[in-house]
């Protein structure tokens, strides 16, 4: 399945994306619950009685304008150099611990969104990323029990000010920024997601083919990654983990490459879909 979160006259509300068409989850399961919200689906554990008894038209999906599909997440993790490639190009060697940060929900944006240069900054990067979502409560999993906590994956761009992110030992202030994350446009469910086997993953920007990889290039697998950070918090249903980016980030390239006004970047997958971003400059 692909799940969504749509804009209605009742509000935000989650959907199952389908043949072109946007089918209300919650009408499906509940009819008239206050429930509306992806990230309910998945602490209610709700996402193998949806797919049985989906049903129903739906709505059009160019009728309809969709958000980041777990908007509310309690978390969002981003790794940074967990891509073999990426810690090449960067003269690193891979890290021997997974190295993590935070961003937060002002940073979400779904996919079609324009993203504001940060007068901050004048290094603002793109980094292609896929994410996963917690679909259960997780703490201290083994990892090979982690798989069965992930609810499925979506595409994240991990939007990065270079300079501010260097500029402390800590990554955070490069990374925090309104519109730092966009994400989306799907929640695609594990069956659906890794049926083609590991993900692949390529950015564009302006049409130019920047980054292009898949998931089996990572340090740090999704099962070893979610293992790892329960041992360190607890993982809450709709926590965003997103796993690194690969090579071809524009920070290391000669000569480097800055985001600019206008600038178009689309993160694809042919299982997960794409992710549109135009940036502007205010």
């Amino acid at each position: 399945m692909r799940l969504v979160t749509y804009d209605s006259k009742r509000g935000p509300r989650a959907g199952v994306l389908r043949d072109g068409r946007v089918v209300d989850a919650w009408d499906v399961l509940e009819p008239g619950t206050a429930e509306s919200s992806v990230r309910e689906l998945l602490a209610h554990g709700a996402l193998d009685r949806l797919a049985e008894e989906l049903g129903g038209d739906g709505l059009p999906l160019e009728d309809v304008s969709l958000d980041v599909p777990v908007p509310d997440p309690e978390k969002i993790i981003c790794l940074g150099l967990n891509y073999r490639s990426h810690a090449a190009e960067a003269g690193l060697e891979p890290p021997t611990a997974p190295t993590f940060f935070a961003k937060f929900r002002n940073a979400l944006v779904p996919s079609g969104a324009e993203v504001a240069l940060p007068a901050a900054s004048a290094k603002v990067d793109y980094e292609a990323e896929v994410a996963f979502v917690i679909g259960r409560r997780c703490s201290a999993v083994s990892e090979q029990d982690a798989p069965n906590y992930v609810a499925g994956y979506t595409l994240l761009n991990d939007l990065s000010a270079r300079d501010l992110q260097f500029a402390t030992p800590q990554w955070m202030p490069g990374k925090v920024f309104d519109g730092f994350a966009p994400c989306g446009p799907a929640l695609v469910t594990v069956d659906e997601a890794i049926a083609e086997g590991p993900i692949e993953i390529a950015l564009t920007l302006n049409g130019e083919t920047m980054q292009a990889a898949s998931t089996d290039d990572l340090v740090f697998s999704v099962a070893a990654l979610t293992s790892h950070l329960s041992k360190l918090m607890t993982l809450e249903p709709g926590d965003i983990v997103s796993t690194g980016t690969p090579a071809g980030v524009g920070s290391v390239r000669q000569p480097r490459v800055w985001l600019e006004d206008g600038d178009e970047v689309v993160v694809s997958s042919p299982t997960i879909g794409e992710l549109r971003t135009t940036i502007r400059r205010l």
